[in-house]
């Protein structure tokens, strides 16, 4: 066929197909055609007629629901009440008031923080409440308390406050352990001073060591990386699981202007926990240590040492009378777990070991010349012994000195807080038949915390005042006191 005879018999198929469709135009009634030129309104909106669904009447309905693993509204609704507003006041320095120059006040950050219990203990980092003068904290529902430090560990970047409030909404601890990379996650706090935002990422790494702490070998850097949109006064906020589940505190972005660019660090709940439970406890963290010094496993490295592995932990050298060289571990090994959690990097390495206290035993897996081993090892403290440094808080009230009491005897006595008197001379407190050893656990109703916090309390009172607490016995007394 020539191209001539081709493009005749292309345009011939043409114009049949345009008469078969002409004529079978013609074959709709008049009315049926002048109506379709001359479409008048029914009367309905769009919105009305979509409703109706004539138009797609055959087409298959499609499930827009949300999977429930998708669910951000929950886990929003079950955490927003567990996040506080938390505003740090300093004495020393002042900040103009922008809409009025000519008045000065004193400098005032925020930041974030997550409600742990019901009796109001709350944490944060250590960064959002350094060296201010005054904590206070604002609820979910506006009500503002001031809050007093329990304690503070600037290696983790945490801190325990404590509010006198109670039946308050609390976040529970989730496990960072089974947090996996993809999984979606809440960051709660309140960047700008919004309060109560929210925003949703997924967690992009773990195991993070960025190096933003102070650079003195006792740092634990071992964060969620999530690309949650977190902003300045998100620290100290939640970050949670969709199951509303507490799995970490955020603390700090990665940025080169000051705000959010694309990924936020948050410290592991695992490690938070552990924090947390020495600060109320002891009033600082009782670290646990190896005792070794310690260098991620690369290619390069095992190129130059010879090991058959490019993950893991090498140590290059082992403190004289540490745990390690207790334990058996020498320099050149390479840790590969601890109690049987791979560990593939430093920040993991320190991460496992910071969550026990000296005295406690750990297994350590590690290898030697392709050879695997498995051992126990004591940890120690700074000093190289087994002892936990419990440093309470004192006062000395109008002749009597005051000691907090340690929270396992507060266990035992069946109390939360309280100040141990354990000097006393002559004077109003001896008036009143108090003896050494008595526990005061309120001043007028008003609960005490520790030693430091009945200083405070006593401050502001004068006239007759009514002192309740207990005995070495656990027997409750009241004690009218005239201040």
């Amino acid at each position: 066929m020539t191209r001539r005879q081709f493009f005749l018999t292309v345009l011939f198929a043409s114009f049949f197909g345009a008469m078969v469709a002409f004529a079978i135009f013609l074959s709709l009634s008049p009315n049926d055609g002048e109506n379709f030129l001359n479409t008048q309104s029914d009367g309905f909106s769009i919105s009305e007629k979509q409703s109706m669904k004539t138009a797609n009447a055959n087409r298959p309905a499609i499930n827009y629901e949300v999977p429930a693993t998708l669910n951000f509204i929950d886990a929003a609704d079950e955490v927003i009440s567990g996040v506080v507003h938390i505003q740090s006041i300093y004495s020393k320095g002042s900040v103009t008031d922008l809409l009025n120059p000519y008045r000065r006040g004193p400098a005032v950050s925020s930041g974030s923080g997550v409600i742990l219990t019901v009796d109001g203990y709350i944490a944060t980092n250590n960064h959002v409440i350094e060296d201010a003068s005054e904590v206070r904290v604002t609820l979910f529902n506006n009500r503002s308390y001031l809050a007093k430090v329990i304690g503070s560990d600037p290696q983790t970047d945490l801190a325990l406050l404590k509010i006198q409030a109670d039946n308050l909404d609390f976040i529970p601890y989730g496990n960072s352990d089974e947090v996996a990379i993809g999984e979606w996650v809440l960051a709660v706090g309140n960047p700008f001073n919004l309060n109560s935002t929210v925003t949703a990422g997924i967690v992009s790494a773990k195991a993070r060591n960025i190096q933003i702490f102070n650079e003195n070998g006792l740092e634990i850097e071992s964060f969620i990386q999530t690309d949650a949109a977190v902003n300045p006064g998100n620290s100290g906020g939640a970050l949670v699981n969709l199951k509303g589940e507490l799995i970490g505190v955020n603390t700090a972005i990665a940025t080169q202007t000051g705000s959010y660019e694309g990924y936020s660090f948050a410290v592991p709940v695992s490690l938070v926990r552990k924090v947390m439970d020495d600060l109320l406890e002891f009033g600082n963290v009782q670290r646990g240590l190896l005792g070794i010094i310690i260098r991620d496993v690369d290619a390069r490295l095992a190129e130059v040492e010879g090991l058959s592995m490019v993950t893991g932990v090498y140590v290059p050298a082992v403190n004289p009378s540490s745990a390690a060289e207790e334990a058996g571990i020498q320099s050149g090994d390479v840790i590969i777990e601890i109690n049987n959690i791979e560990v593939k990097n430093s920040s993991e390495l320190q991460e496992l070991v910071a969550r026990h206290r000296p005295g406690d035993e750990i297994l350590v897996t590690y290898m030697r010349k392709d050879q695997r081993y498995e051992v126990k090892a004591q940890l120690r403290n700074f000093v190289g012994n087994t002892e936990l440094d419990y440093r309470p808080t004192s006062s000395t009230i109008s002749g009597a000195h005051f000691e907090d009491v340690p929270k396992s005897e507060q266990v035992l006595l069946g109390i939360s807080g309280g100040a141990r008197l354990k000097q006393i001379e002559e004077g109003k407190w001896t008036d009143t038949g108090i003896e050494k050893g008595f526990v005061i656990t309120s001043i007028d109703k008003i609960n005490v915390d520790d030693a430091e916090d009945l200083r405070r309390i006593m401050s502001n009172k004068s006239g007759g005042i009514l002192v309740e607490g207990i005995n070495s016995d656990g027997d409750s007394k009241l004690f009218a006191l005239n201040w």
